[in-house]
């Protein structure tokens, strides 16, 4: 493995259990609680507000859910399993920690106050803020720029290849973070957490 500076980890797949969000908790929940059963439209209204074109209020408004339930639907995300001891091998290798994730802003920030981030991932690249998604490489740039540091110091973790294709052709060195036993050409691949911290474990990340 090259020797990095900066460890960068998407939110849900990789910090959150969930990693289709949208579709396992999101678009159950606005069906429970009253609202439309048309997941195309919950959707659509998701890419909306995870861009910043919209609040997560006027989002719940818009697929028919009370705004006030917003709490109940993010106590649903859980951390996943091994993020403790990935952010505590990285911080103790004087590694810095950001996360570069699609997600609404108000949601984001709710998150990770919830499971005590904020301290320990130093920088967060969220598409509700930045007014684009993975993997629109602009969100890549956007990072790299703000962390002033060259792409290949960079170890990206992703649970999606589309957009660790992007980081890639970018310079990112990649790891591939999925349970199911699928090849990858072009990115290393981890079945858990815990192998991640095998990987950083082994490894000087900085030189």
């Amino acid at each position: 493995m090259k020797s990095h500076q900066i460890l960068a980890l998407d939110a849900m797949g990789v910090l959150y259990a969930a990693g289709d969000d949208v579709a396992e908790l999101l678009i159950p929940f606005v069906r429970q609680n009253g609202g439309t059963a048309d997941a195309w439209h919950v959707e659509e209204k998701y890419i909306e507000a995870s861009l910043g074109n919209m609040t997560a209020a006027q989002f719940w408004k818009d697929v028919g859910v009370n705004p006030g339930l917003e709490d109940r639907y993010l106590s649903m995300h859980e951390l996943m399993q091994d993020v403790d001891a990935i952010l505590g091998l990285a911080v103790s290798m004087s590694c810095s920690i950001c996360c570069i994730s699609n997600d609404v802003r108000e949601w984001s920030e709710k998150l990770r106050k919830r499971f005590a981030l904020e301290d320990r991932i130093k920088d967060w690249f969220i598409s509700g803020d930045i007014g684009s998604r993975k993997p629109d490489e602009h969100m890549y740039r956007f990072a790299l720029n703000s962390l002033g540091v060259p792409a290949e110091r960079v170890l990206f973790v992703d649970d999606r290849v589309r957009n660790l294709d992007a980081a890639k052709r970018l310079g990112m060195d990649t790891v591939w973070l999925s349970p199911k036993d699928m090849p990858s050409q072009n990115h290393r691949r981890i079945g858990s957490l815990e192998r991640l911290a095998d990987l950083l474990a082994s490894h000087s990340m900085l030189k």
